[in-house]
């Protein structure tokens, strides 16, 4: 039977802008308490917690750094602690840097480790920290990432974002196959989004990428933070990756 989400709480990580934004508005219209993780961008986060406060809700902050492990354990005992208790983890936010994607001295080795922290280290750190509370929880926990199509081909905004989305897929699968019965891991895959990051693609690189797509448009933000709500309320879905990418890569679902 579906997952009710009113009153749940949920910690939404990177949710001060962009996707992650949209993810906090849409739980707080379902009922849901929000913590809205940020790092060093006050006034957007906080606009976005007094806009989820509008809809009846209670909303906190959570400053810290999604590429440092103890900052993201941190963010867990922190939004528990502020709502009082958690019950789903929206694991949004990731990093990457705009390079061309076949050179491979765009990256350093220290922003291969960057992309690699903060896209597969720190959503294993965030289920571990919320793992005791979610098990003690009468109806479990819920946790969902946001991955990218990068994840499944070879292309995107740099090949270690691309290779380290990959292997976020297969911590998903892993932890979902480990970490039942009580706590639900899922993933979304979002196409292009027209988000702050995604305008730093060339003008002609988005125009293609629409043009790409079988539905001729860009994912639209919206209906992506609907697929977190609809995985989050289903029971019986873990271990599963939702691709919600106006067809920009078919091949790859």
């Amino acid at each position: 039977m579906p997952y009710e989400l009113k009153g749940r709480n949920v910690l939404v990580t990177g949710g001060s802008a962009g996707l992650g934004e949209v993810i906090c508005y849409t739980f707080a219209k379902q009922g849901c308490n929000v913590a809205v993780n940020y790092f060093n961008r006050f006034d957007p986060a906080e606009k976005v917690r007094k806009e989820c406060e509008s809809h009846g809700v209670k909303a906190v902050l959570v400053k810290a750094d999604m590429c440092d492990t103890k900052d993201v354990k941190r963010s867990v005992e922190e939004a528990t602690e502020k709502l009082g208790g958690l019950d789903i983890i929206i694991g949004n936010a990731g990093w990457t840097k705009f390079t061309e994607f076949g050179d491979l001295d765009a990256m350093s080795e220290e922003e291969w480790d960057r992309c690699w922290s903060a896209n597969v280290k720190a959503p294993l750190t965030l289920l571990k920290a919320a793992k005791e509370t979610f098990n003690a929880n009468p109806e479990g926990g819920v946790f969902i990432t946001t991955n990218s199509i990068a994840g499944n081909s070879q292309g995107g905004s740099s090949m270690p974002y691309a290779v380290t989305k990959a292997a976020q897929i297969q911590l998903i699968k892993c932890l979902a196959a480990t970490q039942g019965p009580k706590i639900r891991v899922n993933t979304v895959l979002p196409g292009f989004l027209d988000t702050e990051w995604g305008r730093k693609y060339p003008q002609s690189t988005i125009d293609a990428v629409k043009d790409k797509a079988v539905l001729k448009h860009e994912t639209y933000l919206q209906d992506c933070a609907d697929a977190f709500v609809a995985i989050a309320r289903n029971t019986s879905m873990t271990g599963q990756k939702m691709q919600i990418d106006a067809g920009l890569n078919v091949q790859g679902v």
